[in-house]
């Protein structure tokens, strides 16, 4: 059986302000034209189909057109939730979807449910586990406590003991949404937890043929059977030497997996440029990235004047300026996004206490609290998107 993994479109997510929606296009194109021409017999979404819980109608209007021409062509379609998506929202009108092909899994508790596609080899079962926010998740679970890697392990628990009652030579893969230990991150996923350990490991998926893994978007091979497909686009300048693609796997009869990837279409090409503006401006080996979208960072000791303007002339899709001076005094004029980069929102907070009382930090009773306090916000946007 011939399937196409992919995840994380993010529809209705721009790039510094600009608009993605005619890439995101673009690349629905591809996919179709994709699952056509190579003989896809089934496309696995494995979460973060729109980049908000609310997306904008032009988002889910782009989300509809993709859904029908994949029903139209005859190829079935598994898809579950991200922590970007309202699982409940995404999930209404599943059953209807079911019956043109489209199986959407956005409930925890169906976990064990799979979806059966057959060929010519038997039968394969497609587990869905959408992303499990580990405090809402864990008593409809029975998880041992609530952590990521207990309400991943209490659902391949499900996804287990109802493989084990099928008939033998069942194959079954699993698609899920989740930080797995070994994958490589870059600034545009968000953060899945507070104060706690987001990662699962590997393991935790043991005992079935393929995992099609969403929500890191730099496309990775875990093990031969385990892989993010990573996201269609970019949605950072760390994703700058990302090759973005999907992962076209066959599975054999016996469960054997060979996979291949397909490159996704590039709306335009990223690149990341240092040094001094007059350099930047003059050296002729960078005449390749005019019509790229650039993040520059300035390392003149001095601030230069207008600087935008002036990199503009030269390259008219520059969309991110940063400073880094490499003389002179120790002063940064990294600008916020650059200073939290790679810092969760416990520790932003952690470092503002220190910032306003002048080095002196937070204690373990103040982390505590802060703690508590985003747990609790965290806890209160996910049941809002859960409540009737």
């Amino acid at each position: 059986m011939r399937l196409l993994h992919t995840s994380d479109w993010h529809l209705g997510r721009s790039f510094h302000r600009v608009s993605l929606l005619t890439a995101q296009h673009a690349y629905l194109d591809h996919l179709v034209e994709t699952v056509t021409a190579r003989d896809v017999d089934a496309v696995l979404v494995a979460g973060d189909v729109y980049d908000r819980a609310v997306p904008p109608l032009a988002a889910v209007e782009l989300f509809d057109s993709a859904l029908h021409r994949l029903a139209a062509a005859g190829v079935p379609t598994i898809m579950i939730s991200g922590n970007h998506d309202s699982a409940r929202r995404l999930g209404v009108g599943a059953g209807l979807m079911e019956r043109g092909g489209v199986h959407l899994r956005t409930d925890p508790e169906r976990c064990g449910e799979p979806v059966l596609i057959d060929d010519a080899d038997g039968p394969v079962a497609f587990y869905g586990l959408p992303y499990l926010e580990p405090a809402l998740v864990r008593d409809r679970l029975g998880a041992g406590r609530a952590a990521h890697t207990e309400v991943l392990g209490a659902a391949m628990d499900r996804v287990r003991a109802d493989l084990a009652a099928r008939p033998a030579g069942t194959r079954s893969v699993v698609l899920a949404h989740a930080f797995v230990t070994g994958g490589e991150v870059s600034d545009s996923e968000r953060d899945l937890t507070v104060g706690g350990v987001a990662s699962v490991p590997a393991a935790v998926f043991d005992g079935v043929d393929y995992v099609a893994l969403g929500h890191l978007h730099g496309c990775q091979t875990l093990s031969e059977r385990v892989r993010y497909s990573g996201s269609p686009l970019a949605y950072s300048f760390s994703e700058a030497a990302h090759r973005k693609s999907s992962w076209l796997i066959d599975l054999g009869a016996d469960g054997e997996v060979t996979a291949e990837r397909v490159d996704a279409p590039v709306p335009r090409p990223l690149a990341r440029l240092r040094g001094r503006l007059e350099a930047l401006l003059a050296d002729p080996a960078l005449e390749r990235h005019a019509e790229h979208w650039v993040e520059a960072t300035l390392t003149d000791p001095v601030r230069p004047p207008e600087p935008m303007a002036r990199l503009t002339e030269r390259f008219p899709h520059t969309l991110a300026l940063a400073f880094d001076p490499d003389e002179g005094p120790v002063v940064t004029f990294a600008s916020y996004a650059q200073r939290v980069r790679g810092r969760d929102d416990q520790e932003v907070a952690e470092d503002f206490v220190e910032h306003v009382r002048e080095g002196r930090a937070a204690d373990d009773g103040e982390r505590a609290v802060l703690r508590a306090a985003f747990e609790e916000v965290r806890l209160h946007e996910a049941t809002e998107e859960v409540a009737p």
